[in-house]
């Protein structure tokens, strides 16, 4: 068919993981870490100074304030510069602290259903992540079902922002109609892709009403802004998906 699904895009923090779960982890790690390493630094890496960091990174590089690994690196080479340390060795501790909070965040724990689903789909489609965050697919364990990534800090952008969900129709040359994307948030994923005309999954694995702001689309063949299904356990992903297809 003309307009036969091509591209299946996935947001990945809250859709397959927990991951508030995983930035305390993470953060605990580094914590530890610094302890051992930079103990000086502890003194400033608290909630009471790190807005005035982050805020300075952002006035400092506002083209980067999308690259959640870059923000977060600065903000730690600030922290170490404010500990009193020189600044090849205030860089070297900031590189090092990232790489031990970047293991943490890559250490993720699927939502039940997601391998059962994941493997099933990537036999029939192509995935690609689309996500704000900045998990790496190879180090999460994705690569097998995935076939890549584009992220905020690739685009210059954040969902639920057109240019986001443009990206991937002019890397793989597909028209919105040909695409479903699947996300947990009612307003960066799905209100953002039907914006472009997408279809979408709505993952709402907690039973949320979603926000108020949100305006979604239920129509099915008749919307212009594509087929929309909702799950509540990414075991029905696939069914969703199927559904859709059947459609399209």
């Amino acid at each position: 068919m003309a307009n036969a699904i091509q591209l299946l895009t996935l947001d990945l923090d809250n859709t397959l993981w927990d991951v508030d779960k995983i930035i305390i982890r993470a953060e605990q790690n580094m914590r530890r870490w610094l302890a051992d390493e930079a103990p000086l630094s502890l003194e400033h890496y608290n909630q009471e100074n790190l807005p005035t960091f982050r805020q300075q990174v952002a006035d400092r590089f506002p083209n980067k304030i999308h690259d959640l690994s870059f923000m977060r690196t600065e903000v730690l080479t600030l922290v170490m510069y404010a500990a009193g340390y020189e600044f090849q060795i205030g860089r070297d501790l900031a590189n090092a602290a990232f790489d031990v909070f970047f293991d943490g965040r890559n250490q993720v724990e699927l939502f039940p259903g997601a391998v059962e689903s994941l493997t099933e789909l990537s036999e029939r489609y192509t995935i690609i992540a689309l996500t704000n965050g900045n998990a790496d697919i190879q180090r999460a364990g994705l690569s097998a079902w995935l076939s890549g990534a584009i992220s905020s800090a690739d685009v210059g952008k954040s969902k639920p922002s057109a240019e986001m969900f443009h990206a991937p129709l002019t890397q793989f040359s597909v028209r919105p109609n040909q695409v479903i994307h699947i996300g947990d948030n009612l307003i960066d994923d799905v209100q953002g892709a039907q914006n472009v005309g997408m279809h979408t999954v709505w993952v709402n694995l907690k039973g949320s009403q979603g926000p108020e702001e949100a305006t979604i689309s239920t129509n099915e063949a008749s919307d212009q802004r594509g087929v929309h299904k909702e799950i509540s356990h990414l075991a029905q992903l696939s069914s969703a998906v199927a559904e859709i297809a059947a459609t399209s």
